[in-house]
């Protein structure tokens, strides 16, 4: 993620350091964006070293042209789909694999994308314009029930069910097609306000992590990244909100924990099942400088971890 106009990369020195990057290796920058991870990959990197990114945004891809570098490759993928990007490219293992997770920076900033309540634009809030359903699209159709479901589990809203009659209500009388409606039927809807938050803030997220199936990408692309990388391999994960945060950190500490076995079982110490990774330090954060240079910094949570 970053901040308006220059696009500040999120915790740069941090992730890029956490990869332990060795000069002949092999990297995966899964969530490309405007290339400020990979583009400080690449400077670390030697000759022979090597750095694949996805991204599944059309101007990310397009951004990503002007990287005129023999050892960089990138993918126009989800990066849920990291296993095929992986075997497109002609990788078997890598060394390390950074996640920069959750809406960019740009996509929040170009108002025709439709992710802000601060532009009034089409209802968009697809990440891959070139497939899927637009959140307009799915508002149109989706039953009470749903709409009430996505706004309380991913925007952790309060009054989602309230929201989600005020939005059946109103695409009766006619379709809600632009950010402004959908945000001014939320504000009709919200009765108490978080101070300094606009009561739209927490059903726009929800809304676009439903469209992109954001959640549901980490969740499977966790142990993709994990049979991907060689052992010594780093994980680098930044995630940007708490429903995020926890998939990694409970994957992490499931995976470098051992699985357990009945007790009594007549085995050897090396036939003991071992864990898949190693926690690299405590969670990071970005410092107060950063904060106060990029306000977007502030929520970011950054977890590494390095296969056994």
């Amino acid at each position: 993620m970053s901040s308006g106009g220059a696009h500040v990369t999120v915790l740069l020195d941090e992730a890029v350091d956490s990869l332990a990057i060795k000069q002949d290796g092999v990297y995966v920058d899964a969530t490309f964006g405007r290339g400020g991870h990979s583009r400080r990959i690449l400077s670390a990197l030697g000759d022979s070293g090597r750095l694949v990114a996805l991204d599944r945004d059309p101007q990310a891809i397009a951004a990503g042209a002007a990287m005129a570098d023999r050892r960089f490759q990138l993918v126009h993928r989800a990066f849920g789909e990291l296993a095929e990007a992986a075997a497109e490219a002609g990788v078997a293992s890598v060394d390390g694999i950074l996640f920069d997770v959750g809406v960019s920076s740009p996509q929040i900033d170009d108002g025709e994308r439709g992710f802000s309540f601060r532009y009034d634009a089409p209802l968009d809030m697809r990440m891959d314009t070139t497939q899927g359903e637009t959140a307009a699209e799915w508002l149109a159709r989706a039953e009470l029930r749903e709409i009430t479901e996505v706004i309380k589990n991913y925007g952790e809203e309060r009054f989602a069910f309230q929201i989600a009659k005020k939005v059946v209500a109103a695409r009766v009388e006619q379709p809600i097609v632009t950010t402004a409606q959908f945000a001014a039927l939320v504000r009709e809807a919200v009765r108490t306000r978080e101070p300094g938050q606009d009561p739209a803030t927490r059903s726009f997220q929800a809304l676009r992590i439903h469209i992109n199936q954001e959640l549901r990408q980490l969740e499977v692309v966790l142990p993709q990244a994990l049979e991907l990388l060689k052992p010594g391999g780093r994980l680098v994960v930044i995630s940007f909100h708490s429903l995020e945060d926890r998939i990694v950190k409970n994957f992490m500490r499931a995976q470098s924990t051992a699985d357990s076995l009945p007790k009594g079982l007549p085995l050897r110490a090396d036939q003991l099942p071992q864990p898949k990774l190693r926690l690299i330090g405590k969670a990071i954060k970005p410092g107060a400088a950063e904060v106060a240079a990029n306000p977007r910094a502030r929520s970011a949570v950054m977890r590494v971890a390095e296969k056994v």
